[in-house]
């Protein structure tokens, strides 16, 4: 009976080791995502000048993406339009399990052009819904609010995801339409790897630019408690 009693505390054991690894891996994975990434040097506003402060709601850009059903539908036809995308529902509610805020700026040939708001937001028969990654305004602020912390079958989410959802293109010719070689860079440091694998984390600044001249790419300040 010795024998037995042993055999059942070892798994017991073994049982509280594997539950608190996976929620160590859990709790790693949370942190990391909202871990806000400091700009590099070469960002405009670092470090001789202040960073640019974001205001939620503000329009960033000119209007030059197209958006349908004057301006209320971001996403193209072939994008989010209630059907799964990548996996992510369009779903009646947000949600709190992971709710970061990276941010995307898009240059065409030197002139910043506006993220438009709703990318995300469906009309549906039954009223509407929201993509786990969206937009509100036309501020570049993306919103990541999620049930849990990466997307079905994938390890995080990505810049690739949104574009999906939005319908756009994404690729170092043509980023939503807008075609001509593509410089990227994230969190002030130049990026050359595959654009759809960017992650979107809390306070991840992404800047996509097409196009000569590339500008010096901005740093912006999120909004108190975002």
């Amino acid at each position: 009976m010795t024998n037995v009693y042993i055999g059942v505390a070892v798994a017991v054991v073994l049982i509280v080791a594997v539950f608190g690894f996976m929620r160590w891996q859990e709790q790693r994975a949370l942190t990391a995502a909202y871990a806000t990434p400091t700009p590099a040097p070469t960002a405009s506003g670092v470090p001789t000048a202040s960073p640019i402060p974001l205001v939620d709601g503000e329009v960033l850009g000119k209007a030059v993406i197209p958006t349908y059903d004057k301006g209320n539908i971001a996403d193209t036809p072939s994008g989010g339009r209630g059907q799964n995308v990548d996996g992510i529902p369009c779903a009646g509610q947000e949600y709190v399990t992971l709710h970061v805020h990276p941010h995307l700026a898009i240059f065409d040939h030197g002139k910043q052009v506006q993220v438009p708001k709703f990318i995300g937001a469906a009309a549906t028969a039954s009223g509407g819904c929201l993509y786990w990654i969206h937009t509100h305004n036309p501020d570049g602020i993306i919103h990541v609010e999620a049930p849990q912390l990466a997307p079905p079958g994938g390890s995080g989410y990505t810049l690739g995801i949104l574009f999906d959802i939005w319908g756009q293109p994404l690729s170092r010719n043509n980023v939503a339409g807008l075609k001509g070689p593509v410089t990227a860079f994230v969190n002030g440091v130049k990026y050359d790897g595959s654009l759809r694998e960017i992650a979107l984390l809390s306070h991840q600044e992404i800047t996509l630019e097409v196009g000569t001249p590339v500008v010096p790419p901005p740093n912006y300040a999120f909004p108190p408690d975002d």
